[in-house]
């Protein structure tokens, strides 16, 4: 079975375009929350999301977007935006933003996998650095977890006491690109496919990953989009200029 994963979005319509149009063969789309926030195509976006499959995880944009989230715990351009997005979005859109699942979420055709936002811990868990992924790794008897919300393409792994940070190599910064990563089965993963719209690892192409659950295989990619259009647009909406400036920069 191969699973396409995607993840914070962010509302980046001409992002997410690019990936699926990247995207090989698959039997079944994943999403692992923040559809919405920051980009400039909240209702477009969804209205793809919804239309590419069944499993869903909430993100923390998606929670606040939906008022389920106290926007205090936000910087004041992400909580522009956020509010922004709430008056955009239709009243069938915001209810299906507001009744995304809160992860761990399971699917019955794969067996010691499950999708997160944060951490299975916690769904609001930024797991950034290899000391913030210990407890998950050592404490959650799943053998995959994947996960979203650092916009950082790649993951951790760990065997017995050992544990190690993975991030995919790449030759460019300006072409698609793929690189895989081969898993074990004696060991602990938690992989974050990178994000479709809001990329912080330096890169500015999006990013998604895909899940060969036969193979056990994770291919990470990168693709290019029309990133004039994307920053265009939220400057045009009068949303803050630094969500389009850092676009280009992939932070």
């Amino acid at each position: 079975m191969r699973i396409l994963v995607l993840s914070d979005i962010h509302s980046n319509l001409e992002a997410l375009e690019a990936c699926l149009g990247a995207a090989p063969a698959h039997d079944l789309v994943v999403n692992l929350g923040d559809t919405v926030g920051y980009g400039a195509n909240p209702n477009e976006v969804v209205a793809r999301a919804r239309a590419l499959g069944r499993v869903f995880v909430r993100g923390n944009h998606d929670k606040a977007v939906s008022g389920l989230m106290d926007l205090g715990e936000f910087n004041a351009a992400a909580g522009l935006a956020t509010l922004w997005t709430r008056d955009q979005l239709t009243p069938e859109n915001l209810e299906w933003v507001r009744s995304l699942p809160q992860g761990p979420v399971h699917v019955k055709e794969l067996r010691g996998v499950q999708f997160v936002h944060g951490s299975a811990l916690d769904e609001d868990e930024y797991m950034v650095s290899l000391r913030d992924a210990i407890e998950p790794l050592l404490t959650d008897a799943v053998p995959v977890t994947f996960f979203g919300h650092t916009h950082l393409q790649g993951g951790f792994v760990a065997q017995g006491d050992l544990s190690e940070v993975y991030r995919p190599g790449y030759r460019t910064v300006g072409q698609a690109e793929s690189s895989d990563w081969p898993l074990h089965r004696e060991r602990r993963y938690l992989i974050n496919p990178g994000s479709v719209g809001q990329p912080r690892d330096g890169d500015w192409r999006a990013g998604f990953a895909v899940f060969d659950s036969d193979a056990w295989i994770v291919s990470f990619y990168r693709v290019p989009y029309d990133l004039r259009i994307a920053q265009e647009k939220i400057l045009a909406a009068k949303l803050p200029q630094r969500l389009a400036t850092r676009l280009a920069t992939g932070r």
